[in-house]
């Protein structure tokens, strides 16, 4: 597998379409710039979807990989090592933010096991029947992956992309649930950004103390010489210092972009797994919106990197896709007004219908 194969299968949402979406917003009854960000979101949504008018997110769906991370056995985590599958339970029990936020909304969830370290049993069959491995290496001293496994995990990803597009979804919001998989995103930002872990290094999504800072950034810096040698092959790279559930997400974004299937953002795990993926297809990232600023430096550091502004910050950062799912309200409005506000009548065809009028 050559992540590279993809730069040629993926194509930029439609130019053409997004000019004439651009010259019939100039036409419409509210004013040019009066609806601010959801003009420009509006045109986007109608380059992806290929269409002047663009049509209602009718079929949204929350979609979250999980996966834990050796490295949070040093304790840089918020939460113990090996304990991501109790974030699983919560979103499948309804007492996850992200949860609570989904029901209200109305939007489906979907949960995949690409690295859980418990046993099977603890969860339905339906969410780890993917698992690729348990657990994923500590990688400040071993690879996290296999490369057979981060092959593994890329087409998991790659087939969940192809299930949901194939199902009639219109929009993915995408996130993860994991323990200690701000560590390994971190890294990969910091090495595809040609930063050191410092600056890259945050508090995560449950918060950390000063010491447990200093650990992670200790950890990233380790994992960082790691990553440096295989910089030039993706996989390598997702092997080295990844994760499955990171893998699996970036083999997600490329299939995703492939089938024209949008995509918000959430934290700073998703942005990695981006970054990645842009290194290997450079058009992907026009099929993507970042959802939210997760308040993590590397974060910021990717998504400058794409080009990618955020459309909400309200200081949200528990994780999940809770975040990116706050976004998508503003997106589906931005569908509604581009699909249903009226144009100004034509100055032409009201002055010959004045004409008309004034005849009989």
């Amino acid at each position: 597998m050559n992540l590279d194969d993809f730069s040629d299968l993926i194509e930029r949402p439609d130019g053409g379409i997004r000019r004439d979406a651009e010259e019939r917003r100039e036409r419409l009854i509210v004013p040019p710039g009066a609806l601010g960000r959801l003009d420009e979101l509006g045109e986007w949504l109608a380059a992806a979807q290929a269409t002047v008018k663009v049509r209602a997110i009718e079929q949204p769906r929350v979609v979250l990989f999980a996966g834990d991370h050796g490295v949070a056995s040093l304790d840089v985590s918020g939460r113990a090592a090996g304990t991501a599958h109790e974030l699983v339970r919560a979103v499948l029990d309804g007492a996850s933010p992200l949860a609570v936020l989904a029901r209200s909304m109305n939007v489906p969830v979907r949960v995949v096991d690409a690295g859980l370290d418990c046993e099977p049993e603890l969860l339905p069959a339906e969410v780890v029947r993917h698992r690729v491995r348990r657990g994923s290496g500590r990688i400040d001293v071993e690879n996290a992956l296999t490369v057979e496994e981060t092959e593994a995990a890329v087409r998991l990803g790659m087939a969940i992309a192809d299930e949901e597009a194939d199902s009639g979804t219109d929009l993915v919001v995408l996130g993860d649930l994991s323990v200690g998989g701000t560590t390994p995103a971190s890294t990969l930002i910091a090495a595809l950004c040609g930063t050191d872990a410092s600056v890259v290094t945050g508090r995560g999504g449950a918060g950390i103390d000063d010491l447990a800072w200093m650990r992670k950034c200790a950890a990233i810096r380790d994992a960082l010489r790691r990553a440096r040698p295989v910089l030039g092959d993706q996989l390598e790279l997702l092997a080295a210092v990844g994760g499955a559930d990171l893998a699996a997400m970036t083999g997600f974004l490329l299939q995703a972009s492939v089938r024209r299937m949008p995509v918000i953002l959430d934290g700073v795990v998703g942005a990695a797994c981006a970054l990645v993926a842009q290194r290997a297809a450079f058009r992907a990232p026009d099929w993507w919106l970042a959802g939210q600023v997760s308040g993590e430096p590397a974060q910021a550091k990717a998504l400058d990197r794409m080009a990618l502004n955020p459309l909400l910050d309200h200081g949200v950062h528990v994780g999940e896709g809770t975040g990116a799912l706050l976004a998508l309200p503003l997106v589906q409005a931005a569908a509604a007004f581009a699909a249903e506000l009226p144009e100004r009548p034509d100055p032409a065809t009201s002055a010959a219908s004045d004409d008309s009028d004034g005849e009989h």
